[in-house]
């Protein structure tokens, strides 16, 4: 196996391990959770095979499924975003995703963000909407999507800049 290979299988363990041991038990104000683990799908190499990518997406969430006795929700949520990613790259990056150049080392911080929180809010919206499944609780919903939402996206981009190589 190659580096990236191994890598890739680094994050993917550190991630589940990391969501359902510490961070599914944070719980602020009653309805704010973070799920970093969907960092896997949005630095998920670009040029790897699609298929993989949506394989690798599902056993993710089923993996963080098992563990929270969460019934697929988060499988359904990351296969999802995995499966509309190419569309939020090509929004967020334009030109530069469709010549698959985007280095995310090297990308402007505001289209990273509209990336990183066009997936996240996907994600989340996808995720409470399966665990509420009633739309006479939309409010609640779309409250725990949006705070929900900016926590992720906070915790995401200090996790890309902690961990990002540093280039010249």
């Amino acid at each position: 196996m190659n580096s990236n290979v191994i890598s890739q299988i680094f994050k993917f363990i550190t991630l589940v391990l990391l969501q359902v041991i510490i961070l599914n038990h944070i719980n602020f104000l009653g309805f704010i959770n973070p799920y970093i683990y969907i960092i896997f799908i949005v630095l998920y190499p670009i040029k790897n095979d699609r298929i993989v990518f949506l394989l690798l997406s599902f056993l993710l969430g089923i993996s963080v499924d098992i563990f929270s006795d969460s019934g697929g929700i988060h499988a359904a949520a990351c296969v999802t975003i995995a499966y509309l990613r190419p569309l939020a790259l090509k929004w967020s990056f334009g030109t530069v995703y469709e010549h698959q150049t985007i280095k995310f080392n090297n990308v402007e911080f505001g289209s990273k963000l509209m990336y990183i929180s066009i997936l996240t809010v996907i994600h989340h919206l996808i995720l409470f909407l399966l665990e509420v499944f009633n739309f006479s609780e939309i409010l609640l919903t779309l409250q725990k999507t949006l705070f929900s939402s900016i926590f992720t996206i906070l915790l995401c981009i200090i996790v890309t800049i902690i961990f990002s190589k540093r280039t010249k």
